[in-house]
């Protein structure tokens, strides 16, 4: 059995590369607004068939940053227009009061999967849904549906 030494030696012996240099590519960087106290970090990967509407209204006790690996996702947060993420594409949410509104798949002709790291307060769930009463009392906070030449939600 070889010794701390020995297993030392062989490591620098080795042949060493130079793509780490490169090999790093930043997708995302965000600074988010807070991170709960002993909060839990939790990947998830989320698939969902073609046309599936998504997750209903809810929100994250942290921050969540994703990265869509497959298809596209109609993504839509509380004071900001929908917009489509496309595969190789990332998105992140602030979490807390925030709502999320939309997540789900965009085509009919192909699932979309994505992956998103969640920075969790301790004992909460990861989302908690929305009601529709709630809903109805921060509408005002809702960006402008596309195609419509004014907010009709007034």
């Amino acid at each position: 059995m070889p010794n701390n030494e020995q297993a030392a030696g062989s490591a620098k012996s080795q042949p060493r590369s130079e793509a780490w240099k490169t090999a790093l590519t930043v997708l995302q960087s965000a600074k988010p607004p807070f991170v709960p106290e002993g909060a839990e970090a939790m990947t998830v990967l989320v698939e969902f068939p073609p046309g599936d509407p998504g997750t209903p209204p809810h929100r994250h006790s942290g921050p969540a940053f994703g990265y869509m690996l497959e298809g596209e996702m109609l993504f839509e947060l509380e004071g900001e227009p929908e917009r489509v993420v496309k595969a190789g594409e990332t998105f992140w949410e602030p979490g807390g009061d925030v709502i999320h509104y939309q997540g789900g798949n965009n085509r009919t002709d192909s699932p979309s999967r994505f992956l998103v790291t969640m920075m969790c307060a301790p004992g909460q769930p990861m989302l908690t849904l929305v009601d529709d009463e709630e809903l109805a009392r921060r509408r005002h906070l809702r960006a402008p549906r596309p195609g419509s030449a004014t907010d009709s939600r007034d």
